[in-house]
């Protein structure tokens, strides 16, 4: 107890200091949480992903459509316990402004592949039974005020209909609230679009598998590609957390871009917080010279100028990071269509944790150094 009245007055002594040190500690720790938010959601649908699907799609590229017939095939190997179809649908609402996820898939199949997806026995058939129903998440449903019962106009940027048209009209048969997933989504029938659109007839953007044992996912792989080897229309299978890591990647590596923004951060914070350490130690060392003549050990003096910069670095990541909650909250509110898994996740905290006593020690040592090697009686005559 005897350091703590030494360990607060040290604090106090420039507060004026002491609170930009801590400021930039702040700011450094509230960049690295909102960062860890934002490669969260950009790349957290990868963290979703079923171990136990798989995706295939055209060789060649996305965009390349397959045969509606490689369905049915996928779905007669051993192995597969059930198969849907995909297209993206590219979809509008009322205005270009509003571009919502809005993908086709087969009914009957879609919950068996997805079964984590919380929606009722009830609420399933009745969109199963709905020709023209959709499937909705409750963040979009929400941000349009859209019903259980309503009928919406979508307008797809990418298929036109027969009629001369580019707009389904679909009922909103079930809304689902999908715990951490993605619940910005609209799924329609595939055969109410596949039967009025001008193109891609009888056609689909990809396949999405689920095996009866995820330990099989290569092999099940490789013989789906085989099936379909030489044709027109090659596949690539790969696991989901592949498909939708490609996807991520199209923005760019995002695990390099936050570890070299965060790095450059946080370098530029340890640079601050030991220039503050060092100036404190050497306006004190006549006062800390002292303080061995009278009896305080020279480990606990440096104990001592060590809690001084764990203080700063841990209290200021603890409010960094706290700020950063918020404005994630923030952001996650205001952008909940394009990034609906917008939080800092838990392992982000872990990290800052162990990186704020890393930056203390950092930021102390060399302080910490020339405490040690202190010569009391040289510092006393130039006191």
């Amino acid at each position: 107890m005897k350091y703590l009245p030494l360990f607060w007055s040290n604090l106090k002594r420039k507060p004026l200091r002491i609170l930009l040190t801590w400021a930039s500690v702040v700011i450094a720790f509230l960049l690295f949480g909102v960062l860890e938010a934002v490669q969260f959601a950009l790349a957290g649908g990868v963290q979703l992903a079923g171990q136990d699907r798989l995706v295939s799609q055209h060789k060649v590229s996305l965009i390349q459509p397959l045969p509606l017939s490689y369905l049915n095939r996928v779905r007669g190997l051993d192995g597969v316990r059930s198969a849907t179809s995909h297209d993206w649908f590219g979809g509008v609402y009322q205005d270009d402004r509003n571009q919502i996820v809005v993908i086709t898939a087969e009914p009957e199949s879609f919950f068996d592949v997805y079964p984590e997806i919380p929606v009722s026995e009830e609420d399933q058939r009745a969109w199963r039974a709905n020709r023209s129903g959709a499937l909705v998440g409750r963040i979009i449903a929400e941000q349009f005020g859209w019903q259980v019962g309503d009928v919406i106009p979508i307008r797809s940027n990418l298929f036109t209909r027969r009629d001369g048209g580019d707009t389904w009209e679909v009922e909103i048969t079930t809304i689902y609230d999908w715990v951490d997933g993605d619940n910005t989504a609209v799924y329609m029938h595939y055969d109410y679009v596949n039967e009025a659109r001008e193109f891609w007839i009888d056609e689909i953007g990809w396949l999405v598998l689920r095996l009866d044992d995820p330990a099989r996912g290569p092999e099940i792989a490789a013989e789906i590609d085989s099936m379909f080897a030489n044709s027109f229309a090659e596949t690539r299978t790969t696991s989901e957390e592949a498909f939708l890591q490609g996807f991520a990647n199209q923005i760019g590596n995002i695990g390099a871009i936050v570890t070299a923004v965060a790095s450059a951060v946080f370098f530029t914070m340890l640079l601050v917080t030991a220039n503050a350490m060092a100036q404190s130690v050497r306006e004190r060392v006549g006062e800390i010279a002292v303080l061995r003549t009278i009896g305080f050990s020279n480990l606990g003096v440096t104990v001592l100028v060590l809690l001084e910069g764990l203080a700063i670095t841990v209290l200021g990541a603890a409010a960094g990071l706290w700020l950063a909650q918020g404005f994630t909250g923030v952001i996650a509110a205001m952008a909940a269509q394009f990034l609906p898994l917008m939080t800092i996740p838990p392992q982000a905290f872990a990290v800052a944790a162990l990186l704020a006593v890393a930056l203390g020690i950092l930021a102390s040592a060399l302080p910490c150094a020339r405490v040690l090697r202190l010569e009391i009686t040289d510092e006393l005559r130039h006191t």
